[in-house]
């Protein structure tokens, strides 16, 4: 069995990311704990499609069980239709205490994507910029 862990380093005492999409690493493991790859994620640098990207990846490594903090839709209906389990974990914690909650059954399986598309991209999106100007209306005396 593969276990796959986002990551934002290298060793299994590295904090997991917060989204997937934009996880710089992804850590495979045995069923046991032992780390046995460690990916770089191809799909970080791109503009658009880095969840779908990296999901992609993460399929043509046969992984059976992806451990994530955040998910968007796009990657999660890649994964659901390669049949890999998505688990939900804390952003706090490192690789090896998140690995050893899954192991233990502390972690939620994710039924739905955890946020928007695009999530976590910077500079788009509502509270950027000034916005539609608006008309001043003057009291004229009515």
């Amino acid at each position: 069995m593969k276990i796959c862990i986002v990551s934002l380093g290298k060793t299994l005492s590295s904090s997991i990311s917060p989204r997937f999409g934009r996880a710089p690493y992804f850590l495979i493991l045995d069923k046991q704990g032992n780390l046995k790859d460690i990916l770089s994620n191809q799909g970080v640098e791109t503009m658009r499609g880095a969840g779908i990207a990296a999901a992609q990846q993460i399929v043509s490594k046969e992984i059976e069980v992806l451990i994530t903090g955040n998910i968007g839709p796009n990657a999660f209906g890649v994964l659901g239709t390669a049949g890999i389990k998505v688990f939900s974990a804390p952003f706090d914690l490192t690789v090896k205490e998140v690995f050893l909650m899954w192991k233990r059954d502390k972690l939620t399986q994710v039924k739905l994507p955890s946020g928007p598309g695009r999530f976590g991209q910077r500079g788009f999106g509502k509270g950027f910029g000034p916005g539609p100007k608006r008309r001043r209306y003057r009291n004229r005396g009515r």
